[in-house]
């Protein structure tokens, strides 16, 4: 007979709290409980202060757990819990050191999305297009490494050249340098790596390409909050953050972690994006919000951070992506691509690029 994990919790449940004189469950206490096959783990979370009292809690809640038919394994810990404030991820200088500056690159932004398909790498490419169709000089780094897009988008094929064996040059198209691992790998190729793999592409891809005199570098980072955000922000001068998202909460919820990530990290958010904002049907002008809409406007008043745009969902934008042409390049005075370029603008007015 296999043990169930509300099996566990009644027996938890049924250990007192010497603290509070409840029981080890509804106080809060007994936490991360899991059971694999015959084999039970949890953890106590306590009070430093109390743990000489909760050892016995905890001998208890393990003989409870014990007796449970078809337990034969426990795995048990106290842990401490804390009211302090999240830690600051930003690592301490050491002799002085600081992020790093790119050389000749003049402002960093990070574009960043706290899940995937929500287009963050469309807005990307777009963005850095319509800065240099406003006469900025641009460079967009493809951080998104399991997923690198931007060659596509940016319809840039070939391989960097590497005129000393220790530097590449970036390839370019409308106007825009790029450099992404899809230029270095096969299209249909996974990349494979862990954490420390994927650090020191980032490193190479910041400081050992020659991007030149930039006035703005864009990176478009991975979904979600893991080792190339953290790498980028702490090693890396960045100026600002960029967060799209869609409207529906399942998305807003992601972003919010994103946010709370660069907060963290002291890297200021310049603001929220709401992509997909709306779509006008091309057979009778009938607007509908498919994911609904203003939730993204909502949020950033809620966090105190600047709506930069809305932006519709429009098939010619998925179709000129698809071509390798951004549809601020495709069909410049659409309103998609002005969309794009009233967020040009924003960054230009705003000193970034």
């Amino acid at each position: 007979m296999d043990v169930s994990k509300d099996d566990v919790t009644a027996a938890l449940r049924g250990v007192a709290d010497p603290v509070s004189g409840g029981n080890l469950v509804d106080a809060g206490i007994a936490r991360a409980v899991t059971v694999e096959g015959s084999e039970v783990r949890f953890v106590l979370e306590i009070d430093p202060a109390q743990a000489k009292a909760m050892e016995a809690a905890l001998a208890k809640a393990e003989a409870a757990v014990r007796s449970l038919p078809g337990v034969t394994k426990i795995s048990a810990v106290l842990t401490a819990h804390s009211d302090k404030a999240p830690p600051d991820l930003k690592p301490k200088a050491k002799s002085g050191s600081t992020p790093e500056r790119v050389p000749g690159v003049k402002h960093i932004i990070a574009i960043a999305s706290g899940k995937g398909g929500v287009g963050k790498s469309t807005v990307s490419a777009n963005l850095a297009a319509a800065l240099a169709a406003e006469g900025r000089r641009v460079g967009l780094l493809d951080a998104d490494v399991y997923g690198p897009s931007q060659p596509r988008m940016m319809g840039v094929t070939g391989r960097p050249a590497s005129p000393d064996g220790k530097t590449m040059i970036p390839l370019e198209g409308h106007g825009v340098k790029l450099m992404s691992l899809g230029l270095l790998t096969k299209e249909e190729e996974a990349i494979i790596w862990r954490g420390p793999m994927l650090m020191g592409a980032l490193q190479q891809m910041l400081f050992q390409v020659q991007w030149g005199e930039l006035d703005i570098l864009l990176v478009d980072l991975p979904p979600g909050t893991g080792d190339v955000q953290l790498s980028l922000s702490q090693r890396t001068q960045v100026d600002g953050a960029i967060v799209v998202s869609t409207p529906q909460d399942v998305a807003l919820l992601d972003a919010r972690k994103g946010i709370d990530m660069f907060r963290r990290l002291n890297v200021p958010i310049l603001g929220l994006i709401e992509n997909m904002s709306t779509h006008i049907c091309s057979n009778c002008g009938h607007e509908e919000h498919i994911f609904g809409h203003g939730g993204v406007a909502s949020e950033a008043e809620k966090l105190g951070v600047p709506l930069l745009g809305e932006l519709p969902l429009e098939l010619s934008v998925r179709l000129a992506s698809d071509a390798g042409q951004p549809v601020v390049s495709a069909a410049p005075d659409s309103a998609p691509a002005q969309a794009f370029v009233k967020l040009a603008r924003g960054l230009v007015a705003a000193g970034l690029a």
